[in-house]
């Protein structure tokens, strides 16, 4: 038996992560997070990332990442960490 081949992910510097806040009912805001690729896990690590460094709730929907609350700055700063290119 061959052993699984590696996960192969696209590099977050090639990946542009485009920030931004959207209103829903009621006045809630939601900051959004697109443009990222979605490649096995790497959504859900990129989610869990976000809500620590953030400490707020958060889904994944139709391929963007969607945090409860204004965390443009947070979620910036800590993508932009992690190596990813920010666009707000």
């Amino acid at each position: 038996m061959c052993p699984p081949a590696p996960e192969s992910r696209t590099p977050a510097a090639k990946q542009i992560a485009r920030i931004a806040v959207e209103r829903r009912k009621a006045k809630r805001l939601v900051t959004t997070v697109r443009g990222l690729v979605d490649e096995g896990s790497h959504l859900s690590d990129v989610l869990t990332l976000l809500k620590n460094s953030c400490g707020a709730g958060g889904s994944i929907q139709e391929g963007v990442v969607e945090l409860q609350g204004d965390q443009r700055e947070k979620a910036a700063a800590t993508l932009s960490a992690k190596g990813y290119r920010v666009k707000q």
